[in-house]
């Protein structure tokens, strides 16, 4: 019968898809275990779990550009002012742009994204048990969305299965009723995962997470520079209020520079 072969489909791609959330959901509970004593987290620290290594490089840049160590035009290019770099991360983004001291903030930011120094950044996040280790990051988030791609798949095959021929003493209803136990699997999972690790993220562990969310509550309000760069190193560039500095990381064409 030509339901029952969509019912095992069903049940394959629903069972597939929690299992693979609940292994995540495994994972970043163990990664949660393991860590060590709570510190307070640096600025990078707090960038690279909240967006990753491209965060890491965007916070750098805003940060020398708060301090006109770098200029960071509407037009999407970075000025260097002053070559010489505070730490390594400011070295990896003064590296980046050149010896010309001026390049597009595009590649500036993908080759510190890329450099040994946030590489450094994540492998002491990951040892300290506050960032997802790189080989899983397809965790909770991902499992989450596969789970909800099966719950989409369970109803579409549920829906062909009741469209199609079925033998006259097979109730329509039995065969939806059929269906409904992998759909019940599927939403039973998110429901269970949204309470026991929501919110999901890429990057932080749920050790890291509450770290994140202990620092925005300490700096929630702040008017000074150590407040404008936490709101960066959490939200991103969203996080910028100056029109000229958003545009420089929003901007899409690259125009030559005029001397």
């Amino acid at each position: 019968m030509f339901w029952v072969l969509l019912l095992l489909l069903a049940w394959a791609v629903a069972g597939t898809a929690s299992t693979r959330l609940c292994l995540a959901a495994v994972r970043a509970a163990t990664v949660d275990e393991s860590t060590g004593p709570a510190h307070d987290l640096t600025l990078y620290e707090a960038a690279f779990l909240s967006g990753g290594p491209a965060r890491v490089a965007e916070l750098t840049l805003v940060s020398m550009a708060r301090q006109c160590r770098l200029l960071l035009a509407h037009t999407g290019w970075a000025t260097v002012v002053d070559p010489r770099g505070q730490d390594d991360m400011e070295r990896s983004v003064i590296g980046a742009i050149g010896p010309e001291g001026q390049s597009r903030i595009a590649p500036v930011r993908a080759a510190a994204a890329a450099a040994d120094a946030v590489r450094g950044l994540a492998d002491r996040l990951v040892s300290a048990g506050l960032a997802v280790p790189d080989g899983a990051r397809t965790t909770v988030g991902a499992g989450v969305r596969q789970v909800r791609l099966a719950a989409v798949v369970v109803l579409a095959l549920g829906a062909a299965a009741l469209l199609a021929p079925v033998p006259s003493d097979m109730p329509r209803d039995l065969i939806a009723v059929w269906f409904a136990l992998p759909l019940a699997l599927t939403l039973s999972c998110l429901a269970i995962t949204r309470v026991e690790v929501h919110p999901y993220s890429r990057w932080a562990s749920p050790a890291g997470q509450r770290l994140l969310g202990a620092l925005s509550r300490r700096t929630e309000g702040a008017g000074d520079d150590r407040g404008f760069l936490t709101s960066v190193a959490v939200r991103g560039v969203r996080a910028i209020g100056e029109p000229n500095l958003r545009a420089a990381f929003a901007h899409r064409e690259y125009p030559e520079p005029r001397d």
